[in-house]
C-alpha cells in the first residue's frame, strides 16, 4: 500500500471515523453530482406527472367532492388548463421526487459521518419518508375535506358565498397544503436525528416547551394555508409531536447518565 493511499483511510476503523479524506475540488464536484442527480428526480417526476395529468386533476378533486361543497371548477382563458398542468407537474413532481432527493443528499453526507452517525442518518431517512407519506396520505383523505368544507362554510358566514372557484386557485391550495403537511410531519423526526447527534440538548427542548406553541402556530399558518380551526388543530398535532419528542430525548438523556455512572464505578 503506497503512503498516499495509508494517508487517505480512516486511522482506526473500529472507532467509526468517516470515510476517505478528500480534498475541496473533490466535495465540489460530489456536491455538483448531488445537484444534477436531485434536478433530474425532479425533472423525471415532473415530466411523469404531467403525463399524468388528467388523472392527478381527478384524484385532486376528490377532497372537495368529498367535502360537499358545491361549488364548480372553473379555468379561464385559453392557456389555463396548460398553466395547471405545470403547477400540478411542479407540486407532485415535488413530492414524487422528494425521497429520491433525501436518498441522493444522504449518499453525499454518509462518507463525512462515523458509523454511530450514519445509523442515526439511515433511520432518519426510512422513518421521515414514512413520515412524510403518512403525513400527505392524512391531509388528503381527513384534513383536505374538513379544510375545503370550513373555508366554504367562512365564505357563506361573512356573506360572500361562491358557486365557482377559479380551477388554477384551488389546485395550487390543494398540492401547498398537502405538501406543506407532509413537511410538518418531518419536523421531529428532524427534531429527534438532531438530539440523538448531539446538536440540540434534551435541556433546550424543555425549555423551548413555552415557546413552542406560538412557533408552531406561525408555522402550520404559513405552510397550511386554511381556516384558523384546521390551522389550530394542526397546531395541536405538531405540538403534541413535539411533546413526544421532549419524552423521547428524555429516556435518551437517562440512559446516556447512566451509562457514564457506569463507566466512572
Amino acid at each position: 500500500m503506497s503512503p498516499e493511499e495509508e494517508e487517505i483511510r480512516p486511522d482506526n476503523e473500529e472507532d467509526g471515523e468517516g470515510g476517505p479524506i478528500k480534498s475541496f475540488l473533490d466535495h465540489l464536484e460530489d456536491l455538483r453530482w448531488v445537484f444534477i442527480k436531485c434536478g433530474a428526480a425532479m425533472v423525471v417526476g415532473m415530466i411523469i406527472c404531467l403525463g399524468a395529468a388528467p388523472q392527478i386533476v381527478a384524484a385532486l378533486a376528490r377532497p372537495k367532492i368529498q367535502s360537499g361543497v358545491k361549488v364548480d371548477l372553473e379555468q379561464f382563458g385559453p392557456t389555463g388548463g396548460f398553466m395547471i398542468s405545470m403547477k400540478l407537474a411542479f407540486y407532485t413532481g415535488m413530492i414524487l421526487g422528494l425521497p429520491f432527493i433525501l436518498y441522493f443528499i444522504g449518499q453525499f453526507v454518509m462518507p463525512a459521518l462515523k458509523q454511530k452517525e450514519r445509523k442515526y442518518f439511515l433511520s432518519a431517512f426510512f422513518i421521515g419518508t414514512s413520515f412524510f407519506m403518512f403525513g400527505v396520505l392524512a391531509c388528503y383523505f381527513y384534513i383536505l375535506p374538513v379544510s375545503i368544507k370550513g373555508l366554504d362554510q367562512y365564505n357563506q358566514w361573512i356573506g360572500i358565498p361562491t358557486k365557482i372557484w377559479r380551477a388554477e386557485e384551488y389546485f395550487e391550495f390543494v398540492t401547498k397544503f398537502i405538501l406543506g403537511v407532509g413537511l410538518l410531519f418531518e419536523i421531529p423526526v428532524l427534531i429527534l436525528t438532531l438530539v440523538r447527534l448531539g446538536v440540540i440538548k434534551h435541556e433546550l427542548l424543555a425549555k423551548g416547551r413555552r415557546y413552542m406553541f406560538v412557533i408552531n402556530f406561525v408555522f402550520c399558518a404559513v405552510i397550511t394555508p386554511a381556516d384558523l380551526v384546521t390551522t389550530f388543530l394542526m397546531t395541536m398535532v405538531l405540538q403534541v409531536m413535539f411533546e413526544g419528542c421532549i419524552w423521547i430525548s428524555k429516556g435518551w438523556e437517562r440512559q446516556r447518565l447512566a451509562r457514564e455512572r457506569e463507566a466512572i464505578k
